[in-house]
């Protein structure tokens, strides 16, 4: 029983994970939303005249007094007025958004173009101009002057909707214009990664928790069969269950070669391979249909995406941070908050649930070797360059000592506190080498003897944070 819902769990997980990598396909373009928006409203402008046609004559008075009581030729210049502005600010809405994008990669990072990409106020406020535009030249078409080849037909209701419909676009380009201004912000920027990490840590510990874990000890061959990369890029998602019903089907064991959000380029190893002791080799047909199952269970892509990579959300607050402490920007303040949003991200990737070293199948047999990328690993690649590049900053030296004791305070995993350990020595040693300011020097070394001794301790609250 556990079998088939630990099962059930990981086709759950395998779906959402689909449905998690489609989102982010479809979000991250301009054009879906609008697309569709521009359609509907090009099928409205040709039924709603017809309905106009139908209840001209039996509009109640209320209703009537409400709608156009124009003439043809002035709901021909209402509607051409309409849909020459919408399309004025369609451009000024273009145009800003492209402003929005450069200043976001010159004084935040280009990796964060895609969080301005798929930007829900930027796709609904172009969909609302471009409909209200497509609507207005639709319905323009169907108005008939008294004299032409039938009687005067103006469609009073259609001409009302796209007054409404202007209305509604002047509303979205003012709501627009605050929403880009709250979103140059680079507190913004920070807490929108922040936020788009946490959903990802979300889906990935669930993940984890669905995983079907091997028991027993995991013993690699020296010598194992290579899958090799076919494309180059990123690896920006990778479906385990379909490596393990892979390795199932042949009777073998595969064994990870790289983790989500590295660089592959063809020809090189993307996973390994080696038939399990109760089974024999699999012949060169069968070899080509695996190696080729293992290919489609790896996406790669030219850049990295959020789906599935608890690490990318990491680089791009480091991008951030590193820019904000170069020269050319000297912000010490925005590094100090990015440090922030590192140090809530790490706890909670330190904090969820660990995918297993090996994944087994309904038998319990060894069919996946993971590459799991450890606590450790990512508090090193989130401070050592904020060390490395923060030290002269006393603010940031602060900072990264209170960071490493908020993460020592909340785990007690042996390898972090190691890692811990390894960054306070490194950051000690570079206070002493920089050693500008003596005074600021001794209170930073200091305070980092004082975390040094909370470290080496049982981790107990008293002191924390002096």
């Amino acid at each position: 029983m556990s079998g088939r819902t630990s099962g059930r769990r990981a086709a759950s997980a395998r779906r959402r994970g689909g449905w998690a990598r489609l989102a982010e396909s479809v979000e991250s373009r301009l054009w879906p939303i609008p697309v569709v928006v521009i359609l509907a409203a090009v099928g409205v402008g040709l039924a709603l005249p017809r309905i106009d046609l139908l209840v001209d004559g039996a509009l109640p008075l209320g209703v009537d007094s409400f709608v156009f009581n124009g003439g043809a030729d002035t709901a021909r210049s209402v509607l051409s007025s309409i849909a020459g502005s919408l399309i004025t600010a369609t451009s000024l809405t273009f145009s800003l958004t492209v402003v929005a994008l450069q200043l976001a990669s010159s004084q935040a990072s280009p990796r964060v173009l895609r969080m301005f990409a798929r930007d829900r106020h930027v796709h609904w406020t172009l969909a609302t101009f471009l409909g209200t535009f497509a609507f207005a030249i639709t319905v323009l078409r169907t108005i008939r002057s008294e004299g032409e080849s039938a009687a005067e037909f103006v469609p009073r209701v259609s001409v009302t909707l796209a007054f409404v419909l202007t209305l509604v676009s002047m509303v979205m380009l003012v709501l627009f214009l605050a929403h880009l201004a709250a979103q140059l912000r680079v507190e913004t920027i920070l807490k929108e990664i922040h936020a788009e990490t946490d959903d990802v840590i979300d889906r990935e510990s669930e993940r984890h928790s669905a995983a079907v874990a091997f028991a027993g000890a995991i013993i690699v061959p020296p010598h194992r069969h290579v899958v090799t990369a076919d494309q180059s890029g990123f690896v920006t998602s990778r479906d385990r269950l379909a490596l393990v019903e892979a390795a199932t089907k042949h009777g073998i064991v595969i064994q990870e070669a790289r983790h989500i959000g590295e660089n592959v380029v063809a020809g090189t190893p993307l996973a390994y391979w080696w038939s399990s002791v109760e089974a024999t080799a699999p012949d060169r047909e069968s070899v080509e249909a695996l190696e080729e199952s293992v290919r489609c269970a790896h996406v790669v892509g030219y850049e990295r995406t959020s789906s599935e990579d608890v690490d990318f959300g990491i680089q791009q607050i480091l991008d951030i941070a590193l820019r904000a402490l170069s020269p050319g920007v000297n912000d010490p303040t925005t590094a100090v908050h990015a440090l922030g949003h590192l140090s809530a991200i790490t706890v909670r990737t330190a904090a969820m649930s660990p995918m297993p070293p090996g994944l087994a199948d309904g038998a319990g047999a060894l069919r996946v070797v993971t590459s799991p990328v450890t606590s450790a690993d990512r508090i090193r690649a989130a401070l050592s360059p904020m060390r490395h590049h923060g030290a002269a900053s006393p603010a940031v030296v602060d900072r990264l000592l209170q960071t490493v004791d908020e993460l020592a305070y909340v785990t007690g995993e042996p390898g972090v506190r190691d890692e811990l350990g390894r960054q306070l020595a490194a950051l000690e040693e570079q206070l002493r080498v920089l050693g500008d300011d003596p005074a600021t020097t001794r209170e930073s070394l200091r305070r980092l003897d004082t975390v040094r001794d909370r470290l080496r301790g049982d981790g107990d609250s008293a002191g924390f944070g002096t």
